[in-house]
This record gives structure tokens, sequence and C-alpha cells, in this order.
């Protein structure tokens, strides 16, 4: 699948792949959307397919992040942003793609 015929951002379905192996790797927390990974496993290769098709094309958007307040030493509360597995995916690709060009 490393033909990008007709997208706008030439994204390959290997880099997007490669991606989800590293954020697998990363939180277990499910985003807005409560998505856990076995929810997004279940139908892996549709869902990185969707994540691909829609970075390639150039309409991938972000969700919003669940906020998780956590509790610091000092009583005080700080916040957390929790992406959705696709996000964390869509980031991870950039990410990749950003440290190779710098």
């Amino acid at each position: 699948m490393e033909v990008n015929i007709g997208k706008t951002v030439p994204i390959s379905f290997k880099e997007v792949e490669e991606a989800y192996a590293v954020a697998r790797q990363g939180g277990k927390a499910a985003g807005i959307d409560r998505e856990s990974w076995a929810d997004f496993e279940r139908e892996k290769e549709k869902n990185l397919y969707v994540v691909w098709n829609r970075l390639a094309s150039g309409t991938y958007f972000p969700q919003p992040v669940r906020l998780k307040m956590i509790p610091k030493p000092d009583g005080k509360q700080r916040k957390l942003g929790i992406p959705t597995i696709r996000d964390r995916i869509a980031q991870q690709v950039l990410k990749e793609r950003m440290e190779s060009r710098c």
C-alpha cells in the first residue's frame, strides 16, 4: 500500500503502521471518544487505513483531548490532556517526519 496516487501529502501506509507500533507502547488511557486499544485493534487495519487516508489527503482533524486533573504534592492539581488513540498515531507520524528533517 505504498502508492499515494491522488493524495496531497506523501504519507505512506507503512509510516502509519510504524507510528501505531510506537504509540501502542505509550499511555493506556482512552481519549474523549473512550476508545480503548482493544477496541481499536478489533478492526486495526481499517482504523489505520482511515488515519492514513485522512493524513495523506489533508483532511485529518484531531479531536479534543480528554481532561484529567492530577493531584500535585502541594495539594494543588494540574491538568493532563489525554488524546484519542487515532490522534496519538497521527502525532507520532508527524513527529517522525519532523525529526527526520531537523
